[in-house]
């Protein structure tokens, strides 16, 4: 057994490559968990969000706080809310973030591939897709 307290690991800057805004970054799956899969709670600034990516296995949204939004490539801008549960498929083109003016907070759980990657990382996402939607 393994337990980690409360503040620790440190939070992080979620990285501009992959992050527009200010997003931060607590791993639950902390060291010196060697495990496949992968948990983090993820904090939004208003309007933060992520760039467009897959995931090899799929992964799965909780979110616990505020207001956020989601979209698959092709479809409709989604706002969810604490409780609400995303699921994205495997290579399903995506992204998350927080709703304009709102603040969103959410468990994110995925599992890496066999060469230990858990997202492919593409574009980010532009201010007009993020306001009206798009691909």
């Amino acid at each position: 057994m393994n337990i980690t307290r409360a503040g620790t690991p440190v939070s992080q800057r979620g990285p501009a490559e992959y992050f527009t805004g200010t997003v931060w970054l607590d791993e639950v799956t902390a060291a010196p968990n060697n495990s496949t899969v992968r948990v983090a709670r993820v904090t939004f600034e208003p309007g933060a969000r992520t760039a467009w990516h897959t995931h090899p296995h799929g992964q799965v949204l909780q979110i616990t706080s505020g207001v956020g939004r989601v979209q698959t490539a092709g479809g409709a801008i989604v706002e969810v809310h604490p409780g609400d549960t995303v699921w994205f498929e495997p290579g399903e083109r995506h992204w998350h973030g927080a709703a304009p003016g709102q603040q969103m907070v959410h468990l994110a759980v995925q599992q890496a591939n066999a060469a230990g990657s858990f997202a492919t990382w593409l574009e980010h996402v532009s201010d007009a897709d993020y306001g009206h939607g798009g691909t």
